[in-house]
């Protein structure tokens, strides 16, 4: 990564989210590549600037360039309502965190990891500056905090009866230190930071560059085509050039146009699901998931996840997605009607689109928190290891990847990979272990190259993805400082990522409540116990 601390980077709920219909931006998918090795370098401490208020300067990190993607942005839309379940690279020495937000120009002095507005100076107050794109490394130079400084500093925040009962624990990554701990080992239902978990799995089995493909190829009958699912749910329905909620995706327009290309009529088109097994929908989901916009059946070839509306993250899915992703390859050879298939062996590929490399799947599913894409990405992480791509395959790839890299998976429960389901049981502890191994500031750890991503994966408070609606009206002092994935079930909230102290050093933490209260408040008291944090000089 370059000196200069403007350069830009990319920042990476689930079902329930907040109002800001903030649109997601990307260039195309070749920018983003993860090399191997994590290579130490020095550190240096930028001047403080010298408009107020004065902030605590964090430390910059120096590293080999490295071509990154626009910030891609998201949002959260309001939680169901009351009764209605809830859904819920490698870089330098030291742990890249950056906030992004497109917006408006910005103008003042730097203020920790973003630019903001000067503060007015009439008496209207204004709503919070945008966040706009700027990188801070954070190396292990900053003072470490204590641990009675820190439960000195949660001691009002945790106790807040909304979070009642609430587990968590923060660590120091440089030093593996826990600093405040509660209930840290018990397993606890995670919503989507359990994404958290498959996104690990995914970075440290898959090549970060390797890419889903969707084919078409000749079927055994004369005139028909076969159109073979390959993973990627991402496949753009819309025409190149216009944006889905999955940057950089492939079209059907393209794949079509490729068929036509090759020549000779086509009277029918088939479609070929044999990549994925078992049922579509896991064990605990909600009947009225796949109408209500959080999921659509996991099949290996979709259109804009399985979306109405490809522009929309939470909008009524459809329950055939290949079936509708075929339809749309049949209209556009002008065919009239699909039917479900098998490809030959060895057929003749007539056509063939990608998606973008894995790490942008995975920092796309982290960022919007796509369950469709958790799911799949988790399937790919099954065929990897050669076990069943099924919901079960799925999980006990996870499982077995994370266990074999030395995470204690002893006590977790997993079902699926996206934490819609109740059923799924996780530690914070285990959440925490994960960013933890992702934010070494050094090359100590083997695993950190390869997580790394996680970390410009997670949304950055009032900034990005499905935080770019909270850190307002509470934890404002976290704002454009807390880096987060959030989890929403009915009575779970959950929230896990990594905070820079105001000495400058990073740390990772994990919150889980289960009160029944209103979500918003039980939200916002878990971004005020984040925020705090981020006052911690202690």
């Amino acid at each position: 990564m370059p000196d200069d601390p403007s350069w830009p980077t990319v920042d990476g709920d689930e079902v329930d989210r907040e109002p800001p219909t903030v649109q997601v931006r990307r260039p195309e998918p070749a920018t983003m590549r993860i090399p191997a090795p994590v290579r130490a370098t020095p550190v240096r401490v930028p001047p403080k600037p010298a408009a107020p208020p004065p902030p605590v300067p964090p430390t910059e990190i120096k590293s080999e360039p490295e071509p990154v993607p626009e910030p891609i942005t998201e949002r959260e839309d309001p939680p169901p309502p009351a009764g209605r379940r809830k859904r819920p690279f490698v870089l330098g020495a030291a742990a890249l965190l950056v906030v992004a937000l497109a917006g408006t120009a910005v103008v003042g002095s730097q203020q920790g990891w973003f630019d903001t507005t000067p503060a007015p100076t009439t008496a209207a107050p204004l709503p919070p500056a945008p966040v706009s794109l700027s990188v801070k490394g954070v190396g292990a130079d900053g003072t470490p905090p204590t641990a009675a400084g820190v439960r000195s500093v949660l001691a009002g925040p945790a106790a807040n009866a909304l979070l009642a009962p609430l587990t968590g624990v923060v660590v120091d990554p440089a030093t593996g230190t826990a600093l405040w701990n509660q209930g840290e080992t018990a397993p606890q239902t995670p919503a989507s930071t359990i994404k958290i978990l498959t996104a690990a799995a995914a970075l440290l089995t898959l090549d970060h560059t390797s890419q889903f493909s969707t084919k078409v190829v000749r079927g055994s009958q004369p005139g028909s085509v076969v159109l073979v699912g390959g993973g990627d749910p991402t496949l753009s329905s819309l025409p190149a050039g216009q944006t889905t909620v999955y940057p950089g995706a492939a079209t059907i327009d393209d794949l079509a146009a490729q068929v036509r290309a090759a020549g000779g009529p086509v009277t029918q088109v088939l479609y070929d699901v044999s990549r994925y097994a078992g049922p579509g929908t896991a064990p605990g989901w909600h009947p009225d998931d796949v109408p209500g916009g959080y999921v659509a059946p996991i099949e290996p070839v979709m259109l804009d996840g399985g979306r109405e509306d490809p522009t929309k993250d939470e909008v009524r899915r459809t329950s055939t997605p290949a079936a509708v992703a075929a339809q749309a390859l049949a209209q556009r050879l002008g065919v009239p009607a699909v039917a479900a298939g098998a490809a030959a062996p060895g057929a003749e590929v007539l056509g063939e689109v990608k998606s973008v490399p894995v790490d942008r799947l995975v920092e796309n599913l982290m960022q919007i928190s796509d369950n469709v894409l958790a799911e799949t990405v988790a399937r790919e992480v099954a065929k990897a290891r050669g076990l069943e791509p099924s919901f079960a395959g799925a999980a006990q790839a996870v499982r077995d990847v994370l266990t074999e890299h030395g995470f204690d998976l002893s006590t977790a429960t997993i079902v699926d990979g996206s934490g819609l389901s109740p059923n799924d049981k996780v530690p914070a502890k285990l959440l925490a272990d994960v960013l933890a191994a992702a934010a070494k500031p050094d090359a100590s750890d083997p695993r950190t190259a390869k997580l790394r991503p996680l970390l410009t994966a997670l949304p950055v408070a009032g900034g990005s993805g499905t935080l770019a609606g909270r850190y307002e009206q509470w934890g404002a002092g976290g704002r454009g400082w807390v880096r987060a994935k959030t989890g929403t079930l009915t009575a779970v909230n959950t929230l896990a990522g990594v905070v820079v102290d105001a000495d400058g050093r990073l740390l990772v933490f994990a919150f889980m409540s289960f009160n029944a209260g209103e979500t918003a408040k039980v939200r916002g008291a878990l971004d005020e116990l984040a925020a705090a944090l981020r006052s911690c000089g202690c």
